[in-house]
């Protein structure tokens, strides 16, 4: 089984994260989204357990006393997590995860999954997200204001993540999410392939060298058999020489 690796997807509130992250599943549908779990209320269009798992401040609460989120952030009075036990089973087996987090959320993951993906989503302009966050209609003035002084501050600071996709339109921008999710995962296939055949050619390697010693050591044994033989055989010629020399003598003693 491949190993599974992690998606993020993130940006200020009113970029459109939400938007392509179904854009990106709707492409790919292989790829398993973890829905975040939240003490916020539901919006319209949202669908319980699938955009977000909506939950009591107390049971929020519980599950982060019980260690059940990888991560935790309170977000303009509101709380989100991410539920330990769905990612990493999720990674387990094996599957392309994708989470869409909010930037405080995603840069505490990035501590966390160090090589996973991580994906920036900005607006085309700072005016042109004041304008989306004005006319959606689901906060107030003060909320509204909340969500744009955040935004300044979060789109100053880029650094720790992968890529940046400017959401200006929503199909060439779902266009580049899934030109870098697929990249991305066949940079990995190809990695893993490499790391698979180099396994294999080291386990050949290995068995090579296991033979060639094998043949070294035989070679020596024979080698040695060998000059003790050559040994004992030079032995043998110097007595028959020494003998040979000797009867000459007397032969010579008797003349």
């Amino acid at each position: 089984m491949k190993p599974g690796f992690l998606f993020v997807i993130t940006a200020p509130s009113g970029c459109g994260k939400g938007t392509l992250r179904r854009a990106l599943l709707a492409e790919q549908p292989d790829i398993k989204f973890c829905p975040s779990i939240t003490t916020r209320p539901q919006r319209p269009g949202e669908v319980r357990g699938v955009d977000y798992i909506f939950v009591s401040v107390e049971e929020f609460i519980e599950r982060k006393r019980s260690n059940e989120l990888v991560e935790w952030a309170e977000v303009y009075g509101n709380f989100y997590g991410t539920p330990k036990e769905d990612l990493e089973q999720a990674l387990e087996q094996g599957y392309v995860v994708l989470l869409e987090k909010d930037v405080q959320g995603a840069r505490t993951l990035r501590q966390a999954y160090p090589e996973g993906i991580f994906i920036f989503i900005l607006p085309p302009s700072f005016e042109e997200l004041e304008r989306r966050i004005r006319t959606r209609g689901t906060e107030n003035d003060m909320e509204q204001r909340i969500r744009l002084d955040s935004a300044r501050r979060e789109i100053a600071d880029l650094a720790g993540f992968d890529y940046v996709i400017i959401n200006e339109d929503i199909e060439r921008a779902t266009d580049r999410l899934v030109a870098i999710t697929l990249g991305e995962r066949a940079r990995r296939d190809l990695i893993a392939s490499k790391v698979q055949r180099g396994a294999r050619d080291g386990k050949l390697i290995s068995e090579r060298c296991d033979t060639k010693d094998r043949l070294q050591v035989h070679s020596g044994t024979c080698s040695s058999q060998t000059g003790e033989a050559n040994r004992s055989r030079a032995a043998r010629r110097c007595a028959c020489d020494r003998k040979t020399s000797s009867d000459s003598d007397r032969r010579d003693m008797r003349r």
